[in-house]
């Protein structure tokens, strides 16, 4: 990807065929303000008739400079930086930091804790999805998903905002732990509303978008990924494995309570299409397997016997000199965290490695000879937040 600049929109640019004959392409601005965009995103394509011959994505309208606000805040402050990069994913945000951290500590986090983090991951991870499911066949032409969706959100957003006060922007993690105990009765709400959104989601999002014939003409067998493509540009989440690469942290390499939670419990959805309706299926079935984990998460925290959520920790924290890398499964993908410490009460370094980056610079390579109709079917199936790109 390029911040470098491009040819304005309408340009036409004069080149040689083959046969000799000159013709005219066309270089075509989308965005950076544009309904299919989901924020300030640039695409400059090189248009030959209807088709696109190059695509540039160009980044950085949004750049906020978080990893450099990182070095100027202390351990407790950088998690309100950290959970707005991609800001629906707030919680998950959250965790890379607090892990980082602890694993610099050498600290160990009260079970408890662990599995109500587990827990609200996973419910974070369904609103994240939900967000897309909704949103994704308005840029089809379908209107009636969204409310669906938002619905569901709400059931959710509901029992997130009693646990830790906040509707999207949480603060809920610390450093060895959370910040209090689960509100009396909350577990049996949580279950109430888990249930109520499978049922929904399943009755009316799956039932009306993934049949719809009108959505799979516009998905189905448009814009393919690759594995050897979305492998070379580290494309991860639900967009790699749509197109078979089997990979989830969760399973592969857990944290968290993860490793504890059984295999039928804990799937990982794959499919080997790789087009925008694989993209958009492993989003949907990714729902299905977050609210199973959730429930099952409800269901050990109500056996827990009553302990600790957090450790007591002193005014002010300093990790120890050294370097570590803590990495989370995402919604949208891996996101690391690099954080390189002097001792102090402020990270020295800490570099973000976000999904949506890696899983958009994909576009220069998927776009090129797909049609210019397929563009916004195909960016919309990516499932990014410009946030999360620009950091």
């Amino acid at each position: 990807m390029s911040n470098a600049a491009s040819p304005v929109e309408g340009t036409q640019l004069t080149v040689a065929t083959g046969s000799g004959i000159h013709a005219a392409d066309m270089v075509l601005n989308i965005g950076p303000q544009h309904p299919a965009t989901h924020g300030v995103l640039r695409l400059a394509l090189t248009l030959d008739g209807e088709r696109i011959i190059r695509a540039d994505p160009i980044i950085g309208y949004m750049h906020r400079g978080a990893e450099k606000l990182f070095e100027a805040r202390d351990y407790r402050q950088i998690i309100v930086l950290a959970n707005r990069h991609d800001w629906l994913s707030a919680f998950s945000n959250e965790l890379g930091v607090v892990l980082a951290v602890e694993r610099m500590l050498g600290m160990d986090v009260p079970v408890r804790a662990v599995w109500a983090r587990t827990l609200l991951a996973e419910l974070n991870r369904v609103l994240n999805h939900l967000m897309f499911l909704g949103s994704y066949p308005i840029e089809l032409g379908a209107i009636t998903p969204i409310f669906y969706a938002f619905r569901e959100r709400e059931v959710l957003q509901s029992v997130m905002e009693e646990v830790s006060g906040g509707r999207m922007h949480y603060m809920f993690n610390r450093v060895g732990g959370i910040k209090e105990d689960l509100p009396v009765g909350w577990t049996e709400r949580t279950r109430e509303a888990i249930a109520l959104v499978r049922r929904r989601v399943r009755a009316d999002i799956d039932t009306l978008v993934r049949g719809n014939e009108i959505f799979r003409a516009r998905t189905k067998g448009v814009g393919y990924l690759a594995p050897a493509l979305a492998e070379a540009h580290g494309v991860s989440g639900p967009i790699a494995r749509a197109s078979g690469l089997d990979f989830d942290l969760r399973r592969d390499e857990p944290y968290l309570a993860y490793g504890e939670i059984p295999a039928d419990v804990l799937r990982v959805v794959t499919r080997t299409d790789g087009d925008s309706l694989a993209r958009f299926e492993c989003l949907l079935d990714q729902v299905y397997v977050s609210l199973d984990i959730a429930e099952h998460c409800v269901g050990v925290l109500e056996d827990l016997p009553p302990g600790p959520v957090n450790v007591r920790l002193p005014k002010v924290v300093k990790a120890p000199e050294g370097e570590t890398y803590a990495w989370t499964e995402n919604p949208l993908g891996l996101n690391g965290y690099f954080l390189v410490s002097r001792g102090e009460r402020t990270p020295w370094r800490m570099k973000l490695r976000t999904a949506s980056f890696n899983n958009i610079s994909v576009l220069a390579d998927l776009l090129p000879g797909c049609l210019v109709a397929d563009m916004v079917a195909i960016l919309g199936s990516m499932f990014f937040v410009v946030g999360d790109i620009d950091k």
